[in-house]
């Protein structure tokens, strides 16, 4: 059930705007600390985030105030053009009540977006560490209730004892520096992720935009061949501080159990390590039948932390 109610005395919201990427992320970042013990929260993240061309700031974005201090944000957008919308807000611990407004209003803009889809109903997701600032008891009297655990799985490397792996028999592997080539790892990603938990389809413009295109390094984006057909991409980046990282690692459903993506993390590893990096990681659905959990916890990966799904449905 959502609640409604008056912001609190001494609170301001108002919506986000580009210059406010700084403050947004040195929100963030406090917030990091207080839930996983580092800042883990780039500006770049910030800054592609509220310059997504899908979203409107003006509509779907919330900064919340206490005084002139920034104490709560949030984020909705639109990937579905149905009724799935997702949202992301974070608060500080003592800002509960302002908090309780922020759900207030993000709530009723996904369902007024799920209305102008045409749907008879908002699907709304968003995702919480497992031990949030967010008061999750209050969250779950509002309707909201945990669906999907994702962990974030790290290990330390160094250059020693990461050379670059030996291929397996027949396989190949490029970089998509190449244009064309990086259309190809969309439709990889695209059609490898298809049967996950909250997949939605991206048009290859739609996915240039999500990964930040402009900026992302293609050297390190990297496709596998198997026999002559290309079966595999794996999208890793590293302009993170605290680590080197995997966003995607997808392998075709007809080109698992041959070692593709055994060889893709393990090259992976080896590429970060030679680059100076002693640390990497990635995040993986702890539910996903493709038994990508069980392949990083047998390269070494721990979990790091946890993150929670968490679903509202809403009429509109």
């Amino acid at each position: 059930m959502t609640t409604t109610g008056t912001l609190p005395a001494g609170l301001a919201v108002r919506p986000a705007t580009l210059g406010d990427a700084e403050a947004v992320c040195a929100l963030l970042n406090e917030i990091d600390l207080l839930e996983i013990g580092r800042a883990d929260t780039e500006l770049n993240d910030i800054e592609a985030d509220l310059r997504h061309p899908e979203g409107d700031l003006a509509t779907d974005s919330w900064l919340l105030f206490d005084g002139a201090r920034l104490v709560g944000y949030g984020l909705l957008w639109d990937d579905s053009g149905a009724e799935r919308i997702d949202m992301c807000q974070y608060v500080l611990p003592d800002q509960q009540a302002g908090a309780q407004h922020l759900f207030d209003l993000m709530e009723a803009r996904a369902a007024e977006q799920a209305a102008g889809n045409g749907a008879d109903r908002a699907v709304v997701h968003m995702h919480l560490n497992i031990e949030p600032t967010v008061d999750t008891d209050a969250l779950r009297a509002r309707g909201w209730r945990p669906v999907r655990r994702y962990n974030v799985m790290a290990r330390g490397i160094e250059a020693s004892e990461h050379p670059l792996p030996a291929a397996p028999a027949g396989v190949t592997l490029r970089d998509c520096t190449d244009e064309a080539d990086r259309r190809i790892a969309h439709r990889l990603l695209q059609e490898s992720f298809a049967e996950h938990f909250d997949f939605q389809p991206r048009s290859y413009e739609q996915w240039l935009n999500d990964v930040d295109g402009e900026r992302a390094d293609w050297s390190l984006v990297w496709i596998a061949t198997l026999d002559g057909v290309d079966v595999a991409a794996i999208r890793t980046r590293n302009d993170r501080t605290t680590m080197g990282w995997t966003a995607n690692l997808g392998v075709l459903a007809t080109a698992r159990g041959r070692g593709v993506g055994s060889y893709l993390l393990r090259y992976f590893f080896a590429r970060y390590a030679a680059l100076g990096r002693a640390r990497v990681g990635l995040g993986v659905d702890t539910d996903n039948s493709s038994g990508a959990l069980s392949l990083y916890e047998r390269h070494g990966m721990t979990l790091d932390f946890a993150v929670d799904t968490w679903e509202l449905v809403r009429p509109v």
